[in-house]
């Protein structure tokens, strides 16, 4: 645990000078599902990082979850993009997928293909849509290498004077049960914020309230049931920098 702990604190450290921001969640999903969410961490806490040089972009971010006793884990994704010319939407899209958790580690994957980007004109609308080859590797003794795809979707809007903000991503991938039979696995967490920097007497204010609603099917290893589903809303903070 020390490690996970020690990993999630220098990752955060040697980025937080440039992090776009720092997010708290509550997840309710515990609540919602009390025998299939047992051990569902209730406070995730996320730093996310974007910013673009003159070849493309990079972004990355960090979620670590806490429990009353326990730093349960850090999970992290890195992504650069190589822009495919000065003008064009397209982009190549390299990214790494992993990280530690209290009994072990998530299982790693590697991540290729190319992406299509855009923006409006004042970039107060954004979105990104990634086709890649997804390579799982042997991260545990439970899990085996294997070829796969992912299909990806993240947009962000701004709206009503810059007080709301709409984003989020989808996700969508091949997986494996336990039997090695394959299986459409859904992720999707779209995210609302009200920015209070929109208050004329809190400018300087960077903090916003929100929600963030996980959203997924074949994702939650569930051993109690058949149920595959799952939708965990949290009320979250995020601090803008």
């Amino acid at each position: 645990m020390k490690k996970i702990l020690f990993m999630a604190m220098a990752f955060i450290a040697a980025i937080s000078a440039n992090a776009q921001d720092i997010q708290l969640h509550y997840d309710f999903g515990r609540n919602i599902y009390p025998n299939e969410e047992a051990g569902r961490p209730k406070v995730t806490m996320t730093v996310e990082h974007f910013n673009t040089d003159q070849w493309g972009s990079w972004f990355y971010f960090v979620d670590v979850d806490f429990s009353r006793k326990f730093t349960e884990g850090a999970y992290t994704e890195v992504s650069r993009e190589f822009n495919l010319g000065k003008q064009s939407p397209f982009a190549a899209h390299i990214e790494y997928n992993g990280g530690l958790n209290r009994f072990g580690s998530f299982q790693q994957s590697a991540l290729v293909g190319p992406a299509w980007n855009g923006h409006s004109e004042d970039f107060s609308k954004t979105y990104s849509v990634q086709l890649m080859y997804k390579q799982f590797f042997k991260s545990y003794n439970d899990t085996r290498a294997y070829a796969s795809f992912q299909l990806t979707g993240v947009w962000s809007t701004t709206f009503a004077s810059k007080a709301c903000t709409f984003s989020g991503f989808i996700d969508f991938w091949r997986g494996e049960q336990a039997n090695g039979h394959g299986q459409l696995v859904i992720l999707a967490e779209p995210q609302f914020w009200y920015n209070l920097n929109s208050i004329p007497s809190m400018k300087s204010t960077n903090l916003s309230i929100g929600t963030e609603v996980r959203i997924s099917n074949n994702f939650i290893y569930n051993p109690y049931s058949d149920k595959s589903f799952f939708v965990n809303p949290t009320l979250a903070l995020k601090w803008t920098f």
